[in-house]
């Protein structure tokens, strides 16, 4: 199935908000303020134990402000929870994002304090749509840049998502997984993802069926009579016994191969994955079926699968799910959404800790020779870097797209590229010294504007 960019599972709701939205449209309607505004979403800084990010959720917040409208029904919702004033219900009502939208694009290697989408809009528009941008790129950027890490330490092993059980909620499980093949897994288990976004989907069986059986080889038997034709059989082997289960599907083989029927996989899910890959490889390997492959499943993230390839453990392909769906030991970005300008005049903020650089900006990427990633340069929009890419290019204007959205398998090799063009430091699993970008003297210089 060619992956596309469906976006059709999507709550596109424009009162997925929070409060503070509301009551900031209010005090700008109050104050007539209806000058065009200018927001930036960056991260502030990465978790410890990222060096770098993986941008992705951008064709889901294009869909969003695509189809960003406050209907009169949504209004009455609203002040069922919260009414508003007649003058504000006024500027709402019919309300759709006309700005525009400039955004680095899906599968860009990103580092703190770099802009990864930028706001143009009248000013309660560009307000309204924060939550919800927030929300879209925050979570499918956090997910693809685990899965990611992932990717860098199964050393080109396929990866297949298993994570949608455990996932916090059916979006974000259908979502994590469109992020994780941009990042570059093979695929995933989750059928919507399949059906929404063209994610190749996989699927073995579950313990519960061995079980429901009254023995295990029988239970494999009746299993793969039930596979379409054609199709590879993955079997599930550690109910009972890992061993005794590859065994098993060693003595089925040669009545299933008389069916027309093949293992193409066994799957272990419990124990020492390592030393079991390595008892079943034997077993599979004396029984004649040496092209059967491993696949591995339990409690997977990067570390461990950095420690089983480097043990050596004959494992072909790794399924981990929980781990990387909610990217568990760094579970958010610390992610804001900042005015930049307003009523064309730079804007910033000098709290504790949160101090932002006035006016719109842009990031300049310089590559070397062998075109790995040398230094970002952070400017204003209307700087120049010679020798080097802007990476915020424009993605709406005026509240349409200017370009088709790209095929997901594009965002895919992007992603693979740019993870390839990291210096092997960043590359790491181990933190590695911060790389952020070095902003220009014109725009430092107006750090200082009152």
């Amino acid at each position: 199935m060619a992956a596309t960019t469906s976006v059709q599972s999507l709550d596109v709701d424009p009162l997925v908000v929070d409060l503070y939205e509301i009551t900031m449209v209010e005090a700008y309607v109050h104050a007539g303020m209806v000058g065009r505004a200018v927001f930036e979403l960056f991260v502030r800084r990465l978790p410890r134990a990222r060096n770098f990010l993986i941008a992705a959720g951008l064709e889901q917040a294009v869909a969003f402000l695509e189809s960003f409208r406050l209907s009169e029904a949504a209004l009455d919702e609203l002040e069922e929870v919260h009414p508003i004033a007649p003058a504000t219900r006024a500027v709402l009502r019919g309300l759709r994002f006309s700005g525009d939208l400039d955004a680095v694009p899906e599968g860009t290697v990103v580092f703190a304090d770099e802009p990864l989408l930028r706001i143009t809009a009248p000013l309660s528009e560009a307000q309204l749509v924060e939550t919800r941008l927030l929300n879209l790129i925050h979570f499918q950027t956090l997910v693809a840049s685990k899965a990611a890490r992932a990717v860098i330490a199964a050393g080109g092993r396929p990866l297949v998502d298993f994570g949608l059980r455990r996932a916090h909620g059916a979006e974000a499980g259908t979502l994590a997984a469109r992020a994780a093949y941009v990042a570059g897994f093979a695929g995933t288990s989750n059928v919507r993802a399949g059906i929404d976004f063209g994610v190749p989907i996989f699927g073995t069986m579950a313990h519960a069926f061995v079980q429901a059986n009254d023995d295990e080889r029988g239970a494999f038997l009746r299993f793969a009579l039930a596979q379409p034709p054609g199709d590879g059989i993955t079997l599930l082997i550690d109910s009972y016994d890992t061993e005794a289960g590859a065994a098993n599907v060693v003595s089925l083989s040669p009545e299933l191969a008389a069916r027309g029927l093949k293992v193409a996989a066994v799957r272990i899910d419990s124990g020492d994955l390592a030393e079991h890959a390595r008892r079943v490889r034997r077993i599979l390997d004396l029984g004649g079926l040496r092209d059967v492959r491993i696949i591995a499943s339990s409690g997977l993230d990067e570390h461990a699968i950095a420690a089983l390839v480097a043990s050596g453990a004959p494992i072909d392909r790794f399924a981990p799910g929980t781990r990387i769906v909610t990217s568990a030991d760094a579970p958010h970005l610390d992610c804001a959404y900042k005015l930049v300008e307003y009523a064309g005049r730079p804007r910033f903020k000098r709290s504790e800790g949160k101090v932002t650089l006035p006016g719109r900006k842009q990031v300049w990427r310089v590559r070397d020779a062998r075109g790995v990633v040398a230094v970002d340069h952070l400017t204003t929009a209307d700087e120049r870097v010679a020798g080097a890419e802007p990476l915020l290019v424009p993605i709406m204007r005026g509240g349409a797209r200017v370009t088709a959205p790209p095929p997901l398998d594009k965002l895919r090799a992007r992603a693979s590229r740019e993870i390839a063009s990291l210096p092997e430091a960043l590359r790491s699993l181990a933190p590695a010294p911060p790389f952020g970008p070095r902003p220009s003297a014109l725009l430092t210089a107006g750090a200082g504007w009152r």
